[in-house]
């Protein structure tokens, strides 16, 4: 790595673990941590807004989220500091003990898994939009069985996804990545248009103007974690950049989440649209005829087909460091047992697909699935931040009074992930009731 940056603070001169010639500019760093946050969440915020009772305390729940959010993204790029490690995993295990390691590749397997069935659940829903926009019928006679999402959502998954899923390396679609992005800024602007323009023949109930209750307003968290999720790529992100001053990485957090707050919060306007009748999923509630809103589907729909390969890489790294550690051990040619092998690689590949394709079916509304997301997420956003926190704090040279600050503030940060991981899990368990 390279020596350490002017103006960086001393924990800046310790080697990270990534690779020897970090090259990423900070306008790349902006717009990857951008892309990485902005995806399905999307589509569920307007759901959000209903849920917390109105515009303004679903924009207070964001703001005061949005404090925690950088805080998190911050930590992440001083604790990779301090520990010299290049991934979220390792550098929880590095400071925070194996144990929290084993605790943080267990999280990161899950929340990854269920990312995937949210983004196969988004693809099915738009599939049958245009299924139905694409072969129109009569209303009293049944849909033909091939336009049926458990045939569809199947056969694209092997036709296309799987595929994409296949090969070792995902480097091929890093030219795919900006997809996300424009279809993201394509919706907010289709959704404040639709807003002042109205679709044709609404006539929705007046928004509700108060929150039903406290507890609608907290259920507000775990939307808010799924949609500013970017904490996992963001040790990454810090280590692949040529300027790794803390500073100048804070700089970057808080730019990329503002761009991205300010996205969600016009599609928002979808809720003002619909009010207390908007779907869990915003474009389900526009009319399915609409020529700008089949443009919107196509291009989320795409969009995420070329992120879920990027999400089943990531989770099946994981898998096969479990393999490695674990099985590369046994006797047998040592083809077999290489994790990058395609006869290791391959079989986890078809299990991670089949497995999220059951459950994007299984659980069909959208809104249960975020929720799940949303309570894993915190792990990632507050308590494995404020763990490290704490425990970078126990070995850095700093004063006694910051010193109380920092840990206090890591002890807010994992009691408020705590708090958000119960409420979601107590929501879901309620759900399935």
């Amino acid at each position: 790595m390279e020596g350490p940056t002017p103006g960086g603070r001393g924990h800046a001169e310790k080697p990270v673990a990534a690779a020897a010639r970090p090259n990423l500019s900070s306008l790349g760093a902006v717009f990857i941590l951008l892309k990485s946050a902005l995806g399905a969440g999307l589509l569920n915020f307007p759901w959000a807004f209903h849920k917390a009772g109105g515009v303004a305390p679903a924009l207070l729940v964001e703001l005061v989220s949005l404090v925690f959010l950088i805080s998190g993204l911050v930590i992440l790029g001083y604790a990779a500091s301090v520990s010299g490690q290049a991934t979220y995993q390792g550098v929880v295990g590095g400071l925070c003990g194996p144990a929290i390691g084993k605790l943080c590749e267990a999280c990161f397997i899950i929340n990854l898994l269920m990312i995937s069935v949210a983004f196969l659940r988004v693809i099915g829903d738009q599939l049958d939009k245009l299924c139905d926009f694409l072969l129109p019928g009569a209303p009293p006679a049944p849909p033909p069985w091939y336009t049926d999402q458990r045939f569809t959502l199947t056969l694209l998954s092997l036709l296309l996804i799987l595929p994409l899923s296949a090969p070792r390396e995902i480097g091929f679609q890093k030219y795919t990545s900006i997809l996300g992005t424009l279809a993201a800024c394509y919706l907010a602007l289709v959704v404040v248009a639709q807003y002042y323009l109205g679709p044709p023949g609404l006539a929705p109930p007046l928004p509700a103007v108060s929150p039903a209750s406290w507890t609608s307003v907290f259920s507000v968290f775990p939307t808010i974690c799924f949609g500013f999720q970017c904490h996992e790529a963001a040790v990454s992100i810090y280590c692949s950049m040529r300027n790794q001053s803390l500073w100048h990485w804070a700089l970057v957090s808080v730019l990329s989440l503002l761009a991205c707050c300010l996205v969600y919060s016009l599609t928002g306007y979808g809720f003002l649209t619909f009010g207390t009748e908007v779907s869990a999923d915003i474009l389900m509630s526009y009319p399915g005829s609409d020529g700008v809103i089949i443009v919107a589907r196509v291009l989320f729909a795409v969009s995420i087909v070329t992120v879920y390969p990027i999400v089943l890489f990531l989770g099946r790294s994981v898998l096969q460091d479990f393999w490695r550690r674990g099985c590369c051990w046994a006797c047998g040619p040592r083809a077999l047992v290489e994790p990058s092998g395609p006869w290791v690689r391959m079989p986890l590949t078809v299990l991670w697909v089949t497995g999220t394709l059951a459950l994007a079916l299984f659980l069909p509304d959208l809104g249960e699935i975020i929720g799940i997301i949303g309570g894993i997420s915190s792990f990632f956003i507050f308590i494995f931040p404020g763990l490290c926190l704490i425990c970078a704090i126990s070995v850095e040279p700093v004063g006694p009074q910051v010193r109380c600050c920092l840990e206090a503030w890591g002890v807010v940060s994992v009691l408020v992930g705590t708090f958000i991981f119960g409420q979601s899990t107590v929501a879901a368990v309620l759900e399935l009731l």
